[in-house]
């Protein structure tokens, strides 16, 4: 099954995930709000989670599969103000998905095209990753 990949996620965000109830996260990593800005949530739209940092990502690394139940991406203004000498005003990107846990799973290929391509990865879905 071919999905697309968010890497780097706490191991404590996965577990929590795990337990079955609807959560929201709040990305700011670029490489996965490009994967998340791709997205149209739906019934048929899923992703691929895990720990792993995206440069170490390789066949055989473990991770969830979790529904994609909304997506929102905007933009956010941040202000630094120190009185009277320093003002800097960025602006920062962030996606906020809602996920819903569905299988255990783990990478078979994975695929990183150029700088603004969501990752994406082909995955197998395990009950039991001996069995593989």
């Amino acid at each position: 099954m071919k999905m697309t990949a968010l890497t780097g996620i706490s191991g404590a965000v996965l577990n929590e995930l795990k337990m079955g109830k609807p959560r929201t996260l709040e990305l700011q990593s670029a490489h996965n709000v490009i994967s998340i800005a791709s997205l149209e949530a739906g019934p048929d739209t899923y992703l691929f989670l895990t720990n792993v940092d995206l440069e170490d990502l390789s066949p055989g690394d473990v991770g969830i599969i979790v529904r994609v139940l909304s997506v929102s991406v905007s933009m956010k203004r941040v202000v630094d103000y120190i009185h009277p000498v320093y003002y800097e005003e960025r602006e920062r990107l962030t996606a906020r998905t809602q996920l819903r846990y569905c299988a255990n799973s783990m990478v078979k290929t994975v695929r990183t095209g150029t700088i603004c391509e969501p990752v994406t990865v082909e995955v197998v879905k395990a009950a039991h990753y001996r069995a593989i």
